[in-house]
């Protein structure tokens, strides 16, 4: 990883999001020579800023990728692009559709046109398991995003810009993510609010998806989507490890929480998809991922311990769950729950019994 980033100029789209900024913070261990950071969040560049004021590498530049001049200013002797910003939430592109359409698409080209104008070296675009088979505003417009970036690899011509895509699943933790929002509502008092218990999910935690990205950028060849290996969870499931483990923290007996399920929102579906069948006839599958050659043409790349992928049709309620206990565990690894609840729990009792 240190032979791809070492001595390079790096750009981050969306530089101040979830994603965003622990890319920044992995990226920063291989000595780059410099990392631009690029979002429309001035409050947010501000204290990333006194954050990482110990860095005299990283470069602050607000503008939004809607903005075509602005990124090809932004991307001037770049070598990698990190594409990552977006509108990512179901109900908000649902409602703003066209909005949707302006940053996951328009964006998109735009950052495409910008890399090819300026010889980038890479572009790695980050994408959703709401692509596949969307039935939603923001799955759709990740879905053409994808192509976007996967013709790009074909019609460049000369230019030797190598552009991949990377497909995640739902991010445990990120902002605006149903982890921050069960712990809101259950500092609130409850009710946490499930959409349906029997919901699946595939979940990667925010480590993994910078893992990916990187290790995306390392092996692609041009016109690729690289797709983790994720576990599925169930949605109930975890609701109830959230009330259990973190209701203690906020002085309440799990029981004094209560769960409602509120139903699909709109846009919504009971299971996401992470490859189609049609995808996996081509697939190469990795020991962590997969990578799925570009659709317009089937390139049989040859890459180092990877072989042929099992066709079939990838989908979160075609995949056992993590049992309770396994959610459990991965959620204090992750330190999306903190191991303070059995003091916690002793402090509440000496409060209830005084």
């Amino acid at each position: 990883m240190r032979d791809l980033i070492r001595g390079k100029k790096i750009l981050i789209t969306g530089g101040t999001g979830t994603l965003g900024k622990a890319l920044l913070n992995e990226i920063l261990k291989y000595e780059p020579r410099v990392v631009r950071i690029f979002s429309r969040d001035e409050a947010k560049q501000f204290d990333l800023q006194f954050d990482l004021s110990e860095y005299t590498n990283t470069r602050y530049l607000l503008g939004d990728v809607r903005d075509k001049e602005r990124l090809t200013r932004a991307m001037e002797g770049i070598d990698i692009v990190f594409h990552t910003a977006a509108l990512k939430h179901v109900p908000s592109c649902e409602y703003n559709p066209f909005e949707g359409v302006k940053t996951n698409i328009i964006g998109t080209q735009n950052v495409i046109e910008a890399a090819l104008y300026n010889r980038v070296s890479k572009v790695i675009y980050t994408s959703s398991d709401k692509a596949i088979s969307p039935t939603n505003t923001m799955g759709a417009t990740k879905l053409v995003a994808e192509r976007l970036i996967s013709a790009a690899d074909y019609y460049k011509g000369s230019t030797k810009t190598v552009f991949t895509a990377v497909r995640f699943g739902n991010v445990m933790g990120s902002r605006g993510s149903v982890i921050p929002l069960f712990k809101k509502q259950i500092q609130a008092g409850g009710p946490v609010t499930v959409t349906l218990a029997q919901m699946t999910r595939f979940m990667m935690s925010l480590n993994q998806a910078v893992m990916l990205t990187l290790e995306a950028a390392r092996r692609a060849k041009g016109g690729e989507t690289f797709v983790l290996k994720m576990p599925v969870i169930r949605l109930g499931d975890l609701a109830e490890i959230m009330v259990e483990e973190f209701a203690p923290l906020c002085g309440f007996r799990p029981d004094e929480i209560p769960v409602e399920t509120i139903g699909l929102r709109p846009g919504e579906k009971m299971y996401e998809e992470l490859m189609t069948g049609e995808e996996a006839r081509f697939a190469m599958e990795f020991p962590k991922m997969f990578a799925i050659p570009p659709s317009y043409e089937l390139k049989h790349y040859t890459y180092r311990d990877a072989r042929p992928a099992e066709v079939k049709t990838y989908r979160s309620d075609e995949v056992a769950p993590l049992t309770k206990g396994q959610l459990k565990r991965l959620l204090y690894a992750e330190e999306l729950l903190d191991r303070r609840r059995q003091s916690a729990n002793v402090i509440n009792g000496i409060r209830r019994a005084n």
